[in-house]
């Protein structure tokens, strides 16, 4: 199994972040050209003596082994936005071999010479990725797909003369299969010989695994939802496909990962088939027998790979929130002993083709993310990078504490709570900061300039798992659906109750955030629990269900009508309209800050401006910060440092006076 793409999407959130400009002759940080400023007020340069180390911090990732060197590729940022490196040895010197004003996404080596890698990237953030083939030799750069649809990053053939990969080039929606061959191919809107449709397919949910040992079949994936997904062989000369998975009885089932056994009788899988939670499985093709291996852990398994050889297999659990690494043996079915990992998140696990050392991305709430290696014959760990701190002593970080409350409907709710030094004293601020998704989880990470609110300012930070969340079983996942949806809400009710019981943390100065769903879930608190808290700061959410549902990008609006309901049926569109912050703005009584990016596909910058206008209209406080090139999030560190000194004075004004 090669996956193209892996790296830590939500950590490098937090920390794809660079220098603001400062003019010497101005009292003030002013914006980039860039950036649509209102409402805001202007920001001394004064702040940056304070902030300043906190916007330093740099994260690694692991993308690619060189497939006949111990080298690698790794994505970190030394400029404005993260792109492609390479590290020749442990600890050594990170040499940069992409240059691009836009963040590079996933790079992958061909998988027998590695004389050059397929990479992927976007322009302004708008998710329309393009793949480009970089020859090692000369430094050229190839575009290989249309430059206009939609592509993924793609899986390369056991024999690396192939790369399959979906795109939306032929209707602007479903993510198609198509064959490339990316050591000739050169982009073409139409399809070629060495660029070819293989199989035509409905919705934008599909995506490759892998290729059988042969290279005669293609397994892919067939999202639907977050608890249900298909998996099915694609043969790679006809594409001709047939569905391998199926339900048990009326229960939705999900597969989320897949790849070929060494001798291509079977399948080795991730799914909730029969259970709460996703195991590991293997699927005899011949009968459809699913053989569970890790019904002992009551987790979510969440990633695999299988070695070249096929003789062992890597996963990682996720235990209340913390990853843990583990070794099967597949002839045997036995767990082989490893070191104890720090606690923390540990993702993007890649076997070198040597069969003996395993990459992976660590990161803890302590330490940044980098990349590490696993020799399995001796069980020694070797650090591949060590990425900058700002000169700060990240030791005396805050720790995360696990927090559970009582939700309306008796329901135990969970999050993590970071607390400030214990040099404030009384009882302290709070922000609560929810995840988008919101079929995603918090988990205990480095928090990156967040640590600034916590070792600077006093504010401690709850991070809640809603319900809807994912890594508490599937039930917990579909508890927010459809006419559920103000449930999750409520759920940040009980945790405002919660906050009130507790004598280190002050009921009065609470300001609730978050990005994407999160965004919306402010919006929501802000207009039922207005009373309850001092200010809100919404990043890229969703105002009104029904304009974002008949707005974002169309190769993604079914998936997400699986989600929050189906705008077109009459009594759901009232339901959504109802709930949608947009329509109770005027409940809205505290300050609100608005962040978003003009090239959103996922959420359209017009969820942003029509709830700025509207509470502004009811005559409260708005402050709104747009970026012209920026889409779902900011990127840019010049952008992402703006934001956060503009959300330090911000916190200033609302919430620590």
């Amino acid at each position: 199994m090669r996956f193209f793409s892996r790296f830590l999407a939500v950590t490098l959130a937090i920390v794809l972040l660079p220098a603001i400009m400062v003019m010497a002759q101005s009292d003030a940080i002013l914006p980039g050209e860039n950036l649509v400023v209102e409402g805001i007020p202007a920001i001394p340069s004064s702040l940056t003596e304070t902030v300043e180390r906190y916007t330093q911090f740099r994260f690694a990732s692991l993308l690619s082994w060189h497939p006949t060197r111990r080298e690698m590729l790794i994505s970190t940022r030394f400029g404005d936005v993260p792109q492609v490196h390479r590290v020749k040895f442990p600890l050594g010197s990170r040499q940069q071999i992409t240059f691009f004003p836009e963040p590079v996404y996933g790079a992958s080596f061909q998988p027998t010479q590695g004389d050059y890698f397929v990479f992927s990237k976007d322009v302004g953030g708008n998710e329309f990725n393009q793949n480009y083939r970089y020859d090692v030799a000369s430094g050229n750069v190839t575009l290989l797909t249309d430059g206009k649809s939609r592509n993924s990053g793609g899986v390369w053939s056991n024999k690396g003369d192939r790369m399959v990969y979906t795109s939306t080039r032929r209707n602007g929606k479903d993510a198609d299969f198509y064959v490339i061959n990316p050591q000739v191919a050169k982009a073409s809107a139409a399809p070629t010989p060495e660029d070819r449709l293989l199989a035509q397919v409905e919705s934008g949910g599909w995506g490759a695994a892998d290729w059988s040992p042969d290279d005669q079949k293609i397994l892919v994936q067939e999202y639907i939802s977050a608890t249900e997904s298909n998996l099915w062989i694609i043969d790679a000369a006809s594409g001709e496909k047939k569905l391998i998975t199926s339900k048990t009885g009326n229960s939705k089932v999900s597969y989320e990962a897949g790849a070929f056994s060494k001798d291509g009788k079977g399948l080795y899988v991730i799914t909730d088939r029969e259970s709460e939670f996703l195991r590991l499985a293997y699927v005899d093709l011949a009968t459809q027998k699913h053989t569970y291996l890790t019904s002992q852990i009551p987790w979510d398994v969440e990633e695999f790979d299988l070695s070249d050889d096929g003789k062992l297999l890597a996963f990682v659990t996720n235990e209340d929130g913390a990853s843990v690494l583990h070794l099967l043996d597949t002839a045997t079915g036995k767990e082989k002993a490893l070191p104890k990992l720090p606690i923390g998140q540990v993702s993007g696990i890649l076997w070198h083709p040597n069969n003996q050392d395993l990459g992976f991305t660590l990161v803890a709430a302590r330490s940044t993310a980098d990349v590490y290696s696993l020799n399995v014959t001796d069980n020694k760990i070797e650090r591949w990078t060590e990425s900058e701190t700002g000169g700060l002593n990240t030791a005396n970080f805050s720790e995360p504490e696990l927090v559970r409350w009582k939700s309306f409907d008796g329901k135990t709710i969970s999050g993590f709570l970071y607390r400030p030094p214990a040099k404030f004293t009384g009882k302290r601020p709070v922000i609560i900061n929810i995840h988008g998704g919101p079929e995603s989880q918090f988990r205990p990470s480095f928090l990156g300039r967040l640590n600034y609110y916590l070792n600077e300012l006093g504010v401690a930070i709850v991070f809640p798992n809603v319900r809807g969340s994912t890594g508490y079983g599937k039930t917990f996942v579909d508890l927010d659906n459809g006419f559920r949806r103000e449930d999750s809400v409520k759920d940040i009710g009980a945790l405002l109750d919660w906050i009130a019981t507790q004598p280190t943390l002050d009921k009065d100065r609470i300001l609730v955030t978050g990005g994407s769903y999160g965004g919306y879930m402010s919006l929501a608190v802000a207009t039922k629990y207005s009373d309850r808290i001092r200010a809100a700061i919404d990043i890229v959410g969703i105002s009104n269900f029904v304009s974002f549902l008949e707005r974002t990008e169309s190769y993604r609006r079914d998936l997400r009508r699986v989600e929050y309901g189906d705008e077109r049926d009459p009594k759901m569109r009232e339901f959504l309209q109802k709930i949608s912050p947009l329509n109770n703005a005027s409940q809205i009584k505290k300050p609100l800050f608005v962040v978003h990016g003009q090239n959103d596909p996922r959420v359209p910058l017009n969820e942003a401006q029509q709830i700025v206008k509207t509470v502004r209209n009811n005559k409260v406080p708005v402050w709104y910060l747009m970026a012209k090139d920026e889409g779902h999030g900011f990127s840019k560190k010049k952008n992402v440092d703006f934001q956060f000194y503009a959300t330090v004075m911000y916190l200033r004004e609302t919430l620590l006076k």
